[in-house]
Protein backbone atom coordinates (compact mmCIF):
# COMPACT_ATOMS: atom_id res chain seq x y z
CA UNK A 1 0.00 0.00 0.00
CA UNK A 2 1.44 3.42 -0.92
CA UNK A 3 1.97 6.22 1.40
CA UNK A 4 -0.31 9.37 1.28
CA UNK A 5 2.00 12.18 2.39
CA UNK A 6 -1.12 14.88 2.69
CA UNK A 7 1.32 17.65 3.53
CA UNK A 8 3.09 17.11 0.11
CA UNK A 9 1.93 20.71 -1.03
CA UNK A 10 3.54 20.32 -4.95
CA UNK A 11 1.28 17.96 -5.83
CA UNK A 12 -1.87 19.26 -3.98
CA UNK A 13 -1.53 22.13 -6.30
CA UNK A 14 0.15 21.09 -9.77
CA UNK A 15 -2.22 22.40 -11.50
CA UNK A 16 -2.62 25.87 -10.14
CA UNK A 17 -1.27 28.80 -11.41
CA UNK A 18 0.41 31.38 -8.65
CA UNK A 19 -2.51 34.10 -9.46
CA UNK A 20 -5.51 30.79 -8.85
CA UNK A 21 -3.41 30.39 -5.72
CA UNK A 22 -3.23 33.78 -4.61
CA UNK A 23 -6.97 34.54 -5.56
CA UNK A 24 -7.87 31.17 -3.37
CA UNK A 25 -5.63 32.58 -0.31
CA UNK A 26 -7.53 36.30 -1.00
CA UNK A 27 -10.77 34.15 -0.94
CA UNK A 28 -10.47 31.54 2.15
CA UNK A 29 -8.96 34.90 4.47
CA UNK A 30 -12.02 36.41 3.95
CA UNK A 31 -14.33 33.36 4.48
CA UNK A 32 -12.23 32.64 7.70
CA UNK A 33 -14.54 35.39 9.72
CA UNK A 34 -17.84 34.00 10.51
CA UNK A 35 -19.38 37.22 10.61
CA UNK A 36 -17.91 38.28 7.79
CA UNK A 37 -19.53 35.79 5.52
CA UNK A 38 -23.09 36.25 7.26
CA UNK A 39 -23.26 40.30 6.07
CA UNK A 40 -21.75 39.16 2.26
CA UNK A 41 -23.72 35.94 2.12
CA UNK A 42 -27.18 38.42 2.66
CA UNK A 43 -25.87 41.20 0.79
CA UNK A 44 -24.82 39.28 -1.90
CA UNK A 45 -28.61 37.59 -1.14
CA UNK A 46 -30.28 40.75 -1.84
CA UNK A 47 -28.04 42.66 -4.42
CA UNK A 48 -29.35 39.75 -7.18
CA UNK A 49 -32.67 39.70 -5.54
CA UNK A 50 -32.80 43.66 -7.00
CA UNK A 51 -30.92 42.06 -9.76
CA UNK A 52 -28.08 44.68 -9.09
CA UNK A 53 -24.96 44.26 -11.33
CA UNK A 54 -23.02 41.87 -8.69
CA UNK A 55 -23.09 39.12 -10.94
CA UNK A 56 -19.63 39.49 -12.34
CA UNK A 57 -18.14 39.68 -9.18
CA UNK A 58 -19.90 36.89 -7.57
CA UNK A 59 -19.03 34.93 -10.69
CA UNK A 60 -15.22 35.58 -10.37
CA UNK A 61 -14.52 34.72 -7.19
CA UNK A 62 -16.63 32.36 -4.59
CA UNK A 63 -18.12 30.95 -8.16
CA UNK A 64 -15.30 30.53 -9.42
CA UNK A 65 -13.32 28.50 -6.40
CA UNK A 66 -16.49 25.89 -5.86
CA UNK A 67 -18.62 25.55 -9.23
CA UNK A 68 -17.38 24.68 -12.51
CA UNK A 69 -19.43 27.00 -14.81
CA UNK A 70 -22.95 28.31 -15.41
CA UNK A 71 -23.06 25.62 -17.96
CA UNK A 72 -21.74 22.05 -18.61
CA UNK A 73 -19.59 23.09 -21.49
CA UNK A 74 -18.01 25.85 -19.30
CA UNK A 75 -17.44 23.14 -16.66
CA UNK A 76 -15.63 21.02 -19.12
CA UNK A 77 -12.49 22.70 -18.98
CA UNK A 78 -12.61 21.74 -15.33
CA UNK A 79 -13.24 18.66 -15.99
CA UNK A 80 -10.59 17.88 -18.10
CA UNK A 81 -8.45 19.38 -15.81
CA UNK A 82 -9.11 17.17 -12.85
CA UNK A 83 -8.57 13.97 -15.52
CA UNK A 84 -5.16 14.98 -16.21
CA UNK A 85 -4.74 14.29 -12.20
CA UNK A 86 -6.85 10.78 -12.18
CA UNK A 87 -9.64 12.61 -10.58
CA UNK A 88 -13.02 11.83 -11.69
CA UNK A 89 -15.82 14.52 -11.51
CA UNK A 90 -19.03 14.15 -9.39
CA UNK A 91 -21.72 16.91 -11.93
CA UNK A 92 -24.28 18.42 -9.83
CA UNK A 93 -26.50 20.47 -11.29
CA UNK A 94 -26.38 23.01 -8.41
CA UNK A 95 -29.91 24.56 -8.90
CA UNK A 96 -31.69 24.50 -4.87
CA UNK A 97 -35.05 25.74 -3.65
CA UNK A 98 -37.75 25.12 -6.14
CA UNK A 99 -41.58 24.81 -5.77
CA UNK A 100 -43.28 23.99 -8.67
CA UNK A 101 -43.94 21.00 -11.40
CA UNK A 102 -42.18 23.60 -13.95
CA UNK A 103 -38.77 23.97 -12.50
CA UNK A 104 -38.75 20.21 -11.22
CA UNK A 105 -38.94 19.25 -14.97
CA UNK A 106 -36.60 21.80 -15.51
CA UNK A 107 -33.96 19.88 -12.88
CA UNK A 108 -34.90 16.77 -14.51
CA UNK A 109 -34.57 17.34 -17.67
CA UNK A 110 -30.76 19.32 -16.73
CA UNK A 111 -29.74 15.91 -15.29
CA UNK A 112 -30.55 13.85 -18.41
CA UNK A 113 -28.87 16.54 -20.37
CA UNK A 114 -25.82 16.04 -17.27
CA UNK A 115 -26.10 11.93 -17.76
CA UNK A 116 -25.63 12.46 -22.07
CA UNK A 117 -22.97 14.65 -21.35
CA UNK A 118 -21.17 11.79 -18.62
CA UNK A 119 -21.93 9.48 -21.37
CA UNK A 120 -19.36 10.74 -23.73
CA UNK A 121 -17.05 12.09 -21.19
CA UNK A 122 -14.65 9.11 -18.99
CA UNK A 123 -13.70 11.72 -16.41
CA UNK A 124 -17.33 12.43 -15.50
CA UNK A 125 -17.80 9.48 -13.12
CA UNK A 126 -21.13 10.23 -11.01
CA UNK A 127 -24.08 13.03 -11.16
CA UNK A 128 -25.69 14.01 -7.99
CA UNK A 129 -28.84 15.59 -7.28
CA UNK A 130 -31.16 16.34 -4.35
CA UNK A 131 -34.46 14.82 -4.32
CA UNK A 132 -35.86 18.40 -3.07
CA UNK A 133 -35.08 19.74 -6.38
CA UNK A 134 -37.40 17.08 -8.04
CA UNK A 135 -40.05 17.27 -5.76
CA UNK A 136 -41.94 19.52 -3.57
CA UNK A 137 -40.53 19.86 0.29
CA UNK A 138 -43.79 19.44 2.21
CA UNK A 139 -44.61 16.03 -0.07
CA UNK A 140 -41.70 14.51 0.89
CA UNK A 141 -42.28 15.67 4.83
CA UNK A 142 -45.38 14.60 5.01
CA UNK A 143 -44.42 10.92 3.35
CA UNK A 144 -41.53 11.33 6.14
CA UNK A 145 -43.98 11.49 9.05
CA UNK A 146 -46.15 8.75 7.73
CA UNK A 147 -48.91 11.19 6.98
CA UNK A 148 -51.18 9.94 4.38
CA UNK A 149 -51.29 12.13 0.81
CA UNK A 150 -55.05 13.35 -0.82
CA UNK A 151 -55.22 11.72 -3.99
CA UNK A 152 -53.57 14.52 -6.02
CA UNK A 153 -50.84 14.84 -3.55
CA UNK A 154 -49.71 10.94 -4.24
CA UNK A 155 -50.65 11.69 -8.05
CA UNK A 156 -47.69 14.49 -7.45
CA UNK A 157 -45.64 12.18 -5.17
CA UNK A 158 -45.59 9.55 -7.75
CA UNK A 159 -44.70 11.96 -10.41
CA UNK A 160 -41.49 12.99 -8.45
CA UNK A 161 -40.98 9.24 -8.26
CA UNK A 162 -41.14 9.06 -12.04
CA UNK A 163 -38.78 11.77 -12.57
CA UNK A 164 -36.08 9.69 -10.44
CA UNK A 165 -36.93 6.32 -11.70
CA UNK A 166 -35.98 8.18 -15.12
CA UNK A 167 -32.86 9.33 -14.18
CA UNK A 168 -31.38 6.28 -12.32
CA UNK A 169 -32.66 3.89 -14.90
CA UNK A 170 -30.67 6.12 -17.87
CA UNK A 171 -28.00 6.18 -15.01
CA UNK A 172 -27.47 2.96 -15.20
CA UNK A 173 -28.10 2.36 -18.80
CA UNK A 174 -24.85 4.54 -19.43
CA UNK A 175 -22.51 2.63 -16.44
CA UNK A 176 -22.77 6.07 -14.42
CA UNK A 177 -23.32 6.59 -10.86
CA UNK A 178 -26.12 8.44 -9.35
CA UNK A 179 -25.65 10.50 -5.08
CA UNK A 180 -28.67 10.83 -3.99
CA UNK A 181 -27.76 13.90 -1.36
CA UNK A 182 -28.71 13.76 2.20
CA UNK A 183 -31.53 16.40 3.06
CA UNK A 184 -32.66 18.05 6.27
CA UNK A 185 -33.95 15.08 9.12
CA UNK A 186 -37.35 15.80 8.54
CA UNK A 187 -37.98 15.15 4.75
CA UNK A 188 -34.63 12.17 5.01
CA UNK A 189 -37.14 9.30 5.83
CA UNK A 190 -38.87 9.74 2.24
CA UNK A 191 -35.27 10.30 0.71
CA UNK A 192 -34.17 6.87 2.56
CA UNK A 193 -37.32 5.25 0.67
CA UNK A 194 -37.04 6.12 -2.66
CA UNK A 195 -32.93 5.58 -2.56
CA UNK A 196 -34.01 1.80 -1.31
CA UNK A 197 -36.77 1.59 -4.35
CA UNK A 198 -34.16 2.81 -6.70
CA UNK A 199 -31.02 0.68 -5.39
CA UNK A 200 -33.43 -2.64 -5.38
CA UNK A 201 -34.28 -1.81 -9.30
CA UNK A 202 -30.42 -0.79 -10.33
CA UNK A 203 -27.77 -1.79 -8.20
CA UNK A 204 -27.56 -5.21 -9.80
CA UNK A 205 -24.27 -5.44 -10.65
CA UNK A 206 -22.46 -1.71 -10.00
CA UNK A 207 -22.88 1.17 -7.85
CA UNK A 208 -25.77 2.91 -9.59
CA UNK A 209 -27.82 4.31 -6.94
CA UNK A 210 -25.49 5.96 -3.79
CA UNK A 211 -27.12 6.86 -0.76
CA UNK A 212 -25.78 9.49 1.20
CA UNK A 213 -25.73 9.20 5.24
CA UNK A 214 -25.20 12.01 7.84
CA UNK A 215 -22.78 10.22 10.01
CA UNK A 216 -23.19 13.97 12.18
CA UNK A 217 -27.15 12.31 12.90
CA UNK A 218 -28.01 10.04 15.73
CA UNK A 219 -28.92 6.73 14.67
CA UNK A 220 -27.73 6.69 11.08
CA UNK A 221 -25.06 4.37 11.76
CA UNK A 222 -27.56 1.51 12.50
CA UNK A 223 -28.71 2.82 8.98
CA UNK A 224 -25.78 2.05 7.07
CA UNK A 225 -26.45 -1.44 8.43
CA UNK A 226 -30.10 -1.54 7.86
CA UNK A 227 -29.26 -0.36 4.39
CA UNK A 228 -26.96 -3.65 4.00
CA UNK A 229 -29.72 -6.09 5.51
CA UNK A 230 -32.32 -4.23 3.21
CA UNK A 231 -29.75 -4.85 0.05
CA UNK A 232 -28.92 -8.71 1.37
CA UNK A 233 -32.84 -9.43 1.74
CA UNK A 234 -33.31 -7.55 -1.85
CA UNK A 235 -30.36 -9.14 -4.03
CA UNK A 236 -28.62 -5.72 -4.87
CA UNK A 237 -25.28 -4.45 -3.92
CA UNK A 238 -25.55 -1.64 -0.97
CA UNK A 239 -24.19 1.97 -2.02
CA UNK A 240 -23.43 4.80 0.69
CA UNK A 241 -21.57 7.89 0.30
CA UNK A 242 -20.57 8.57 4.34
CA UNK A 243 -20.85 12.04 5.21
CA UNK A 244 -20.59 14.49 8.31
CA UNK A 245 -23.63 16.42 7.81
CA UNK A 246 -24.61 19.76 6.64
CA UNK A 247 -27.79 21.17 8.02
CA UNK A 248 -26.77 20.83 11.68
CA UNK A 249 -27.66 24.60 12.78
CA UNK A 250 -31.32 24.39 10.99
CA UNK A 251 -31.69 21.46 12.75
CA UNK A 252 -30.73 21.99 16.13
CA UNK A 253 -32.50 25.32 15.82
CA UNK A 254 -35.65 23.45 14.52
CA UNK A 255 -35.44 20.94 17.34
CA UNK A 256 -35.40 23.89 19.95
CA UNK A 257 -38.50 25.51 18.29
CA UNK A 258 -40.54 22.61 18.03
CA UNK A 259 -39.80 20.98 21.37
CA UNK A 260 -37.97 17.70 20.02
CA UNK A 261 -34.90 15.86 20.61
CA UNK A 262 -32.20 17.28 18.10
CA UNK A 263 -31.35 14.40 16.15
CA UNK A 264 -27.39 16.22 15.95
CA UNK A 265 -24.79 13.98 17.72
CA UNK A 266 -24.27 15.43 21.33
CA UNK A 267 -21.10 16.37 20.74
CA UNK A 268 -18.09 16.20 17.96
CA UNK A 269 -16.41 13.63 19.16
CA UNK A 270 -19.57 11.06 19.08
CA UNK A 271 -20.21 12.68 15.36
CA UNK A 272 -16.32 11.10 14.39
CA UNK A 273 -16.25 7.90 16.60
CA UNK A 274 -19.77 7.08 14.32
CA UNK A 275 -18.20 7.97 11.47
CA UNK A 276 -14.96 5.95 11.71
CA UNK A 277 -17.43 3.36 12.72
CA UNK A 278 -19.45 3.55 9.65
CA UNK A 279 -16.10 3.27 7.68
CA UNK A 280 -14.98 0.41 9.18
CA UNK A 281 -18.60 -1.63 8.68
CA UNK A 282 -18.80 -0.44 4.91
CA UNK A 283 -14.63 -1.76 4.19
CA UNK A 284 -15.44 -4.54 6.36
CA UNK A 285 -18.21 -5.36 3.93
CA UNK A 286 -16.60 -4.23 0.58
CA UNK A 287 -18.27 -6.94 -1.92
CA UNK A 288 -21.52 -6.06 -0.97
CA UNK A 289 -21.45 -2.89 -0.33
CA UNK A 290 -19.84 0.05 -2.20
CA UNK A 291 -18.65 3.25 -0.02
CA UNK A 292 -17.59 6.72 -0.84
CA UNK A 293 -15.55 8.79 2.12
CA UNK A 294 -16.97 12.06 1.21
CA UNK A 295 -14.94 13.73 3.33
CA UNK A 296 -12.59 17.03 4.33
CA UNK A 297 -11.42 15.43 7.22
CA UNK A 298 -7.51 14.32 7.26
CA UNK A 299 -7.95 11.68 9.78
CA UNK A 300 -10.86 10.10 7.94
CA UNK A 301 -8.70 9.70 4.72
CA UNK A 302 -5.82 7.94 6.58
CA UNK A 303 -8.52 5.41 8.06
CA UNK A 304 -9.57 4.76 4.94
CA UNK A 305 -5.83 3.97 3.71
CA UNK A 306 -5.24 2.34 6.79
CA UNK A 307 -8.67 0.13 6.45
CA UNK A 308 -7.72 -0.64 2.85
CA UNK A 309 -4.13 -1.95 4.11
CA UNK A 310 -5.26 -4.12 6.60
CA UNK A 311 -7.64 -5.94 4.60
CA UNK A 312 -5.50 -6.56 1.77
CA UNK A 313 -7.45 -4.03 -0.24
CA UNK A 314 -5.87 -2.24 -3.66
CA UNK A 315 -5.81 1.77 -3.70
CA UNK A 316 -7.95 1.34 -6.75
CA UNK A 317 -10.32 -0.86 -5.70
CA UNK A 318 -13.47 -0.28 -8.12
CA UNK A 319 -15.93 -0.10 -4.71
CA UNK A 320 -14.07 2.00 -2.59
CA UNK A 321 -14.24 5.89 -3.00
CA UNK A 322 -13.04 9.19 -1.28
CA UNK A 323 -14.47 12.94 -2.91
CA UNK A 324 -13.97 16.19 -2.10
CA UNK A 325 -16.23 19.76 -2.66
CA UNK A 326 -13.94 21.33 -5.87
CA UNK A 327 -12.09 24.25 -4.29
CA UNK A 328 -11.67 22.44 -1.09
CA UNK A 329 -9.16 20.21 0.35
CA UNK A 330 -6.96 19.22 -2.76
CA UNK A 331 -4.14 18.06 -0.28
CA UNK A 332 -6.48 15.33 0.08
CA UNK A 333 -7.71 14.55 -3.43
CA UNK A 334 -4.60 15.45 -5.11
CA UNK A 335 -2.35 12.96 -2.83
CA UNK A 336 -4.77 10.47 -2.57
CA UNK A 337 -5.05 10.07 -6.38
CA UNK A 338 -1.32 10.71 -6.96
CA UNK A 339 -1.13 7.27 -4.89
CA UNK A 340 -3.53 5.71 -6.96
CA UNK A 341 -7.09 5.91 -4.81
CA UNK A 342 -10.03 6.09 -6.39
CA UNK A 343 -10.74 10.43 -6.05
CA UNK A 344 -13.77 12.10 -7.09
CA UNK A 345 -14.62 15.90 -6.99
CA UNK A 346 -18.31 17.35 -6.87
CA UNK A 347 -18.06 19.73 -9.08
CA UNK A 348 -21.69 22.26 -9.39
CA UNK A 349 -22.60 24.14 -12.47
CA UNK A 350 -25.45 26.29 -13.38
CA UNK A 351 -26.15 30.00 -13.87
CA UNK A 352 -24.94 32.15 -11.20
CA UNK A 353 -28.44 33.41 -9.48
CA UNK A 354 -29.51 29.82 -9.27
CA UNK A 355 -26.59 28.48 -8.01
CA UNK A 356 -26.25 31.21 -4.99
CA UNK A 357 -28.64 28.96 -2.63
CA UNK A 358 -26.26 26.41 -3.48
CA UNK A 359 -22.93 28.57 -2.47
CA UNK A 360 -24.25 30.35 0.32
CA UNK A 361 -24.96 27.18 2.16
CA UNK A 362 -21.41 25.73 1.56
CA UNK A 363 -19.67 29.55 2.81
CA UNK A 364 -21.81 28.94 5.92
CA UNK A 365 -20.71 25.33 6.05
CA UNK A 366 -17.15 26.06 5.69
CA UNK A 367 -16.91 28.41 8.53
CA UNK A 368 -18.71 26.49 10.66
CA UNK A 369 -16.43 23.76 10.66
CA UNK A 370 -13.64 24.12 13.03
CA UNK A 371 -10.74 25.10 11.44
CA UNK A 372 -11.15 24.22 8.00
CA UNK A 373 -10.30 28.07 6.45
CA UNK A 374 -7.00 28.52 8.70
CA UNK A 375 -6.13 24.94 7.00
CA UNK A 376 -6.56 26.02 3.37
CA UNK A 377 -4.58 29.18 4.14
CA UNK A 378 -1.46 27.64 5.74
CA UNK A 379 -1.39 24.56 2.61
CA UNK A 380 -1.53 27.44 0.20
CA UNK A 381 0.84 29.91 2.31
CA UNK A 382 2.96 26.91 2.23
CA UNK A 383 2.76 26.34 -1.59
CA UNK A 384 3.55 29.61 -2.44
CA UNK A 385 6.13 30.14 -0.27
CA UNK A 386 7.80 27.14 -1.84
CA UNK A 387 7.27 28.50 -4.90
CA UNK A 388 8.97 31.54 -4.17
CA UNK A 389 11.96 29.37 -2.83
CA UNK A 390 12.41 27.57 -5.89
CA UNK A 391 12.42 30.64 -7.83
Amino acid sequence: MPQVDFSDTKIAFADRSDSELRRSHLLFSLMNYPLLVKAGTRLATFALRLHLPVKGLVKATIFKQFCGGESIEEARKVIRKLGKSNIKTILDYGVEGKETEADFDRTAAYLAKTLEYAREDEDIHIISTKLSGLFRFAILEKVSNGEALAEKEQEEYERGKGRVDKICKAAFESGIGVHIDAEESWIQGAVDEIAWEMSRRYNKKAPTVINAVQLYRKGRLQFIKDSLQHARENGYLCAVKLVRGAYMEKERQRAREMGYPSPIQESLEDTHRAYNEGLKFCIDNIGELYVCNATHNEQSCRYQVELMEKKGLEPGHPLVATAQLYGMSDNLSFNMADAGFNVEKYLPYGPVREVIPYLIRRTQENTSVGGQMSRELQLIRKELQRRSAES
